[in-house]
């Protein structure tokens, strides 16, 4: 599944990353292959939050069709 199929809540971890320009863009944020994360919230017609350790993010709709997740 990827990113933006994921629910409120759920544990995952980061398995692929498709495109080498957003893998690139995922990793000035620490997002890369074998990171646990938390999806926090899923904005309607926007943004997927998510939360690595203490910090959270907001992945843009297009970033998040891109990251391949498993849960957790």
């Amino acid at each position: 599944m990827t990113l933006e199929q994921a629910q409120t809540g759920e544990k995952l971890i980061v398995k692929n990353i498709n495109d080498p320009q957003m893998r690139v863009k995922a990793i000035r944020f620490g997002i890369m292959e074998g990171v646990e994360i938390t999806c926090m919230e899923k904005l309607p017609f926007g943004p997927v939050v998510i939360r690595r350790g203490r910090q959270e993010l907001a992945v843009g709709r297009n970033l998040a069709q891109r990251i391949a997740v498993e849960l957790a």
